[in-house]
C-alpha cells in the first residue's frame, strides 16, 4: 500500500515558492537557506491535518474540490508565514545558515556503512526519575563520532521534555564496497553535575549499502538498555555497575 499526503506535497512546493521569491526580493533580509527552509515546513506540517490518497482519481478528486482547495492553500500560506517569521526570530544557533547546502553528504556512488540512529534513556539511580543536567558523549576510537547532520548534535545535552531521553544519528562512514560487515564500538560518556561519570560501552554490527541512507526511520534504530547514574559511593550500594 502506498500513502500519499496531499498536503505535504502543497507546503513543500509553497515553501519553496516563496523562499525563491525571497531570494529575488527580500527587503525584510530573513535567512533562506536550506536549514530554515525544511524547519519551515516542519513547522506547517506539523499545525496541519494530512489528506492522504491512494492513487490518482484521489489526485485529481483533490484538486476537482476548487473551495475546499482554495481554503486550504489560503491556511497553508497562513501557517507558513508564521513559520517563517518564528523561524527567523530563533534561527538554529548550529548552522551557518548559508544559502548553500549545509551538508553535501557523501558522493552517492560510494558505498557506506549507514549506522543506525542510536537512542536509549537516563535515569537518576537513586529515585528512579529522568535525569536532565546530563551531558552524554558518543566516542568512536577515543573521539567525538561525527553526525549525521547538525540537527543531531554530539555532546547532546539534556533537556527535561525529553523525559531522559537522548539520541544520536552517526554520520555514514565510507565502505570499500557494498555488503561488507564491520562491528562499529563505541563508548557513551555521561557525566552530570553531582554525579559519577557513566562509561557504558557497546557494539553494533553493520552491513555496508551502495548509499547514505536519507531520512530518519524508526524502523533502523539500535536501542540501548535503560542507564542509570548515581552520586559518587551510591553505585556500589546499590549494587549497579556498569
Amino acid at each position: 500500500m502506498d500513502l500519499h499526503n496531499t498536503v505535504e506535497d502543497m507546503v513543500i512546493s509553497r515553501v519553496n515558492e516563496i523562499f525563491d521569491s525571497l531570494e529575488a526580493d527580500n527587503p525584510q533580509n530573513l535567512c533562506t537557506c536550506n536549514q530554515c527552509r525544511m524547519d519551515i515546513i516542519c513547522y506547517a506540517l506539523n499545525r496541519l491535518h494530512p489528506h492522504y490518497i491512494l492513487s490518482n482519481r484521489g489526485a485529481a478528486r483533490v484538486q476537482n474540490e476548487s473551495f475546499e482547495y482554495q481554503q486550504q492553500s489560503a491556511d497553508i500560506a497562513a501557517i507558513i508565514y508564521d513559520g517563517i517569521k518564528r523561524v527567523n526570530h530563533n534561527q538554529r544557533p548550529n548552522f551557518s545558515h548559508s544559502s548553500g547546502n549545509e551538508n553535501p553528504g557523501l558522493d552517492s556512488s560510494c558505498p557506506v556503512f549507514n549506522v543506525p540512529t542510536i537512542m536509549g534513556r537516563l535515569f537518576n539511580g537513586v529515585n528512579f526519575s529522568p535525569l536532565q543536567d546530563a551531558t552524554l558523549e558518543l566516542l568512536y576510537k577515543s573521539e567525538l563520532v561525527p553526525m549525521k547532520d547538525g540537527n543531531w548534535q554530539n555532546p547532546c545535552h539534556q533537556v527535561p521534555h525529553t523525559e531522559g531521553t537522548f539520541s544520536f544519528w552517526p554520520a555514514p562512514a565510507i565502505a570499500s564496497r557494498p555488503d561488507n560487515h564491520k562491528i562499529f564500538e563505541y563508548t557513551l560518556r555521561v557525566s552530570a553535575p553531582e554525579f559519577d561519570t557513566l562509561n557504558h560501552f557497546f557494539k553494533i554490527p553493520v552491513v555496508s549499502e551502495t548509499q547514505a541512507a536519507g531520512s530518519f526511520n524508526l524502523e533502523r534504530t539500535f536501542k540501548l538498555p535503560d542507564l542509570y547514574m548515581f552520586p559518587p559511593g551510591e553505585a556500589e550500594k546499590n549494587g549497579y555497575l556498569d
